[in-house]
């Protein structure tokens, strides 16, 4: 099966990456978006996340009984920080029915060539790129598959200051992501 995967902290997971995904999914080959959860991002500061078991909830919370999605918690097991490439030969030795393909916005994508061994990713996995305000792609470097997706200018960190100075968050997450947000006290 050809499956993307969809790398982030979700940190919390909002509407923006489940349009981007349902997108990715209705336009592309992919059969199915695995949500990746990131302990810790190399390239983002560790001090601002939620625990990384709580974010992994969100991200079941929010995907769940939508069988084209799934979450996985498949760099909790590896060595951290976690890098993009250790984690796509873990899953392409222990899936070899998979094809898999990286997913990622065009601001991540304009960092690529900052990434652990972004040579042999970019050699051995397709990669489809979705534009994000202020960051759209110009020059496709990588032959990368450039998705004309919904522009949503919605971020997590957004999220989470709304959440720190009491502003609503509805319409931002899920409902069933807002009701675990609010009855866990998260990002408070």
């Amino acid at each position: 099966m050809k499956i993307g995967l969809y790398f982030g902290s979700f940190n919390p997971i909002h509407i923006g990456h489940l349009i981007i995904a349902s997108h990715i999914v209705e336009y592309t080959d992919l059969k199915q978006i695995w949500f990746v959860v990131s302990p810790h991002n190399p390239l983002k500061p560790a001090a601002t996340l939620l625990n990384e078991y709580h974010r992994l909830h969100l991200v079941r919370t929010a995907v769940e009984g939508d069988n084209r999605f799934k979450a996985t918690d498949v760099e909790f097991k590896l060595p951290k920080p976690s890098y993009t490439i250790d984690t796509l030969t873990y899953l392409t030795e222990n899936y070899p029915q998979h094809q898999f393909t990286v997913i990622m916005g065009s601001d991540s994508y304009s960092n690529l060539h900052r990434w652990k061994n972004y040579e042999q990713l970019i050699k051995n996995y397709s990669i489809v790129v979705y534009n994000r305000p202020g960051f759209i792609v110009k020059e496709n470097l990588y032959n990368a598959n450039i998705l004309n997706a919904p522009l949503l200018d919605i971020s997590s960190t957004t999220i989470r200051e709304n959440i720190k100075n009491k502003k609503s968050i509805k319409y931002l997450v899920s409902d069933l992501v807002f009701e675990e947000i609010t009855i866990n006290s998260y990002y408070k």
